[in-house]
């Protein structure tokens, strides 16, 4: 395991000694549900494994408001449909919003079905153990409700306001499941 400290709390970050598993925001929900228990480090800054010192790199250039020029080794652990939402999540670029609607559509052209439930995306979204690095903060309601962030509400604010998005037609809703 690997901690890191950012503009939006403690993150958590486990690797398969050459893949990212998991990047957790300390309090998320969801956090670390598929956590590798035997994680071969824990900061050990003498000897950070190459992984962690790119995803230090990566997260540090995130963080400073830039956009990484760079992808990073990911292995999330999940189901197949959760597989394919979570490749999607990485195609939405940098400052960009989309809908779980957009999603499930996508998916549901992709597997050739006439369509696909939005809140079955949702649910693979919301499930995403890679937070940030897979851009899940970047899925939206279809009424631009700022809904469904494991992470909390407020740091999906800022993780869309650090990339610049637009955020004229985005709202946090008064009441809901995910705040």
């Amino acid at each position: 395991m690997y901690y890191y400290l950012s503009d939006i709390g403690k993150m958590t970050l486990t690797s398969d000694g050459e893949n990212i598993t998991g990047l957790w925001l300390e309090g998320q929900k969801y956090y670390g549900d598929i956590m590798a228990v035997n994680s071969p480090e824990r900061n050990n800054k003498e000897e950070m494994l190459p992984v962690f010192k790119q995803a230090k790199r990566w997260l540090d250039m995130y963080f400073s408001g830039k956009e990484p020029d760079f992808s990073l080794p990911l292995a999330p652990k999940g189901s197949p449909f959760r597989q394919k939402v979570w490749k999607m999540l990485c195609d939405i670029p940098y400052g960009q919003v989309v809908t779980y609607g957009d999603i499930a559509k996508a998916l549901a052209k992709e597997s050739g079905k006439a369509k696909m439930s939005a809140q079955a995306v949702g649910g693979a979204v919301g499930h995403n153990p890679i937070s940030v690095m897979i851009p899940c903060h970047r899925v939206v309601g279809a009424d631009g409700s700022l809904t469904g962030y494991a992470g909390g509400i407020h740091n999906k604010v800022k993780l869309l306001e650090l990339e610049h998005a637009d955020m004229k037609s985005l709202y946090i809703p008064k009441k809901g499941t995910a705040l």
